[in-house]
């Protein structure tokens, strides 16, 4: 009697229960990561684009060496509060003299990190989460380091330490500051060059 049980062959119907266990726990381990590679995704491309803008920021510093002090002094910006588009328009070839381009710059620079340049049914896409974008160099405008440091909210608490004030009273990151993420870029600029 015990001999044509040895003869079966096939799955019982617990190691298929088994097999499917071990199956969905693989699943779930596969969507986890999914959503651990997007999170990372968003995260770096935030920070591609804070990095991108914070060069054509300083790009721009460096053409107009004769406002150094506009742009130094302009405060913190993001989110809308530099308003509505400075006149004249110097991005159509409007004669425009150095303040003139340095607002008109500003301005353009918050439109971008704002993501207010790119549109989808009339509302802003692009652009990094909640920035800050704050702009330091040496005393009344002269020749030295300038750097420009944006700040702006990421997906997940992580321990912050960078000492930099940008965007650290806005309320935007966290109680600590533990959703802020800062990318500081600094350059020597020298207007009489």
């Amino acid at each position: 009697m015990f001999a044509h049980r040895e003869l079966q062959k096939g799955f019982s119907l617990l190691e298929l229960l088994v097999a499917l266990v071990v199956f969905s726990i693989g699943l779930l381990a596969i969507a986890g990561l999914q959503t651990v590679s997007k999170q990372a995704n968003f995260e770096g491309a935030q920070r591609t684009s804070a990095s991108q803008i914070a060069y054509g920021l300083l790009e721009d510093i460096r053409t107009n060496g004769d406002a150094l002090d506009i742009y130094r002094t302009a405060g913190e910006f993001g989110g809308g509060r530099r308003g509505g588009e400075p006149v004249p328009d110097c991005s159509v070839g409007a004669e425009c003299n150095p303040a003139e381009k340095a607002a008109h710059d500003l301005w353009f620079w918050e439109q971008m990190i704002d993501g207010n340049l790119e549109t989808s049914a009339g509302v802003g896409t692009g652009g990094v989460m909640l920035p800050s974008v704050c702009i330091d160099g040496p005393a009344v405008g002269g020749a030295g380091v300038y750097q420009i440091t944006i700040a702006w909210r990421g997906t997940a608490s992580i321990v912050n330490s960078v000492n930099n004030p940008c965007g650290a009273l806005s309320g935007n990151y966290g109680a600590n500051l533990e959703f802020r993420r800062i990318i500081q870029i600094p350059t020597y600029i020298d207007p009489n060059i």
